[in-house]
């Protein structure tokens, strides 16, 4: 199963980006998905970087299994799991 997160329409909102976030990996866990896409845009370059500052949390990294960048669009994230 595959999830997905556009933060276009709260690029502005902090705490509103954080708990999408984090509803968006709770949710993963909770369904047992194999991968999340989230889309914090091309922009500046900022929102995505508080993405990462938000998967690179202790307690969240615990949770998944790696990130990778879209080689083909930088505005894109996956982040992977892996279940036994």
């Amino acid at each position: 199963m595959k999830l997905k997160l556009d933060l276009h329409d709260i690029y502005n909102n902090s705490r509103e980006i954080d708990r999408a976030l984090n509803g968006i990996i709770q949710e993963a866990v909770r369904v047992k998905a194999t991968q999340v896409e989230i889309i914090p845009g091309k922009g500046s370059g900022q929102l995505k970087k508080k993405v990462l500052r938000f998967l690179e949390q202790k307690e969240i990294k615990a949770l998944y299994h790696r990130i990778d960048k879209d080689a083909k669009n930088h505005g894109r994230l996956f982040v992977y799991f892996q279940w036994k």
